[in-house]
Formats: C-alpha cells, structure tokens, sequence
C-alpha cells in the first residue's frame, strides 16, 4: 500500500465547482482513501490530495504516483501539481513496547 500527498493549485474553477469543493472544506475530511480526499483553504486556491493506492508486489513509487494523479484528475477540477510525497507503507515498521513495559 503506498500513500500519496498531492499538493496543488487549483485553476479556473467554475462555480459549480467552486460549491462542490465548499463542501470539502466544510466537512474537512483528511483520510487517505482509494478515491482520494481534498482539504483546500476557505479562498479555493490551494488544495492538498490525500489517496491510498493499493501496490502490487512489483510496484514502486512511479506507478504509485500515476494511480494518484489519475484519482486526482478523475474529480474533474483544473488543477495543477505543485509537489507530491509518496509513503511506501509496506517499508514501514511498527515498534512494539515490549509486554509489561510502562511500570506495570
């Protein structure tokens, strides 16, 4: 599973979009889903994408990354891409407290 951040700008939105995307921001959902989430200002300018991709054993970060733009791109709004993060998360290790650690 990697999870990708996209940050961007958004461009010329119309106002039916304008009033799809108050709703994003009025619900301020921040979940990394498949479908991906928006958290954008109140102005309508900036946004950053959140989306969950499912890897494949043979998967790296180019295939994460183009999965996550065509979710982006799939919402339909003008946009264009300032950065993008992407988190291999089958590379992350969780650290267990050994039992019977804390004083207890």
């Amino acid at each position: 599973m990697f999870r990708v951040t996209i940050r961007g700008a958004f461009e010329e939105l119309g106002e039916d979009e304008r009033e799809a995307l108050r709703g994003v921001v009025d619900s301020l959902q921040v979940a990394f889903t498949e479908a991906g989430t928006f958290t954008c200002d109140r102005s309508l300018s900036a946004f950053t994408f959140r989306c969950e991709v499912p890897a494949e054993p043979d998967d790296g970060e180019q295939e994460a990354t183009e999965r996550a733009i065509a979710a982006l791109t799939a919402h339909g709004y003008p946009h264009r891409i300032l950065r993008i993060g992407v988190t291999d998360m089958r590379n992350i290790k969780i650290r267990r407290k050994p039992r019977g650690a804390g004083g207890t």
